[in-house]
């Protein structure tokens, strides 16, 4: 079973795009829920914030760790699989949350929220890497290596 999750194509360049850019996209959202880094709240009070909108506490905690240490995974390589739909996950919650909005990003601050563009294209990047997995330079090729072996 774990050998199928790791196994990747260690020349599969879109993987490693779609990777990559997809974690290093995530990476600060999660740090600005995590951390409080680039204007966030940090850790409690974002857990705070979802259990004020009706979001159980526990599930906040998921999506906190989902987009940050998950992004970390995605651009290392490892479980790229299991980050991936992680946040495949939290992307198809946040397109319920943001679909009264439209479509589009509220690029002129005319809208009252913003729209699922971005969040479908953070769901096409997962689903690709969920399908693929981590491709080139991906960690999971050298630990599904291991388990082969064994």
């Amino acid at each position: 079973m774990i050998e199928k999750i790791l196994k990747t194509d260690t020349f599969d360049w879109g993987a490693l795009i779609a990777r990559v850019f997809l974690g290093v996209v995530i990476l600060p959202h999660g740090l600005q829920k995590l951390l409080g880094m680039f204007g966030g709240y940090g850790f409690s009070a974002t857990v705070e914030y979802f259990a004020s909108t009706g979001i159980p506490s526990w599930i906040g905690v998921l999506i906190i760790l989902g987009e940050s240490f998950g992004a970390l995974f995605l651009i290392l390589g490892l479980i790229s699989r299991i980050s991936a739909a992680g946040i495949a996950l939290i992307m198809l919650g946040a397109i319920m949350v943001h679909a009264q909005y439209g479509f589009f990003m509220n690029w002129f601050g005319a809208l009252a929220g913003e729209g699922v563009e971005y969040h479908l294209l953070v769901l096409g990047l997962s689903l690709i890497v969920l399908v693929k997995g981590g491709g080139k330079w991906a960690l999971d090729g050298e630990v599904s290596k291991m388990f082969s072996k064994s």
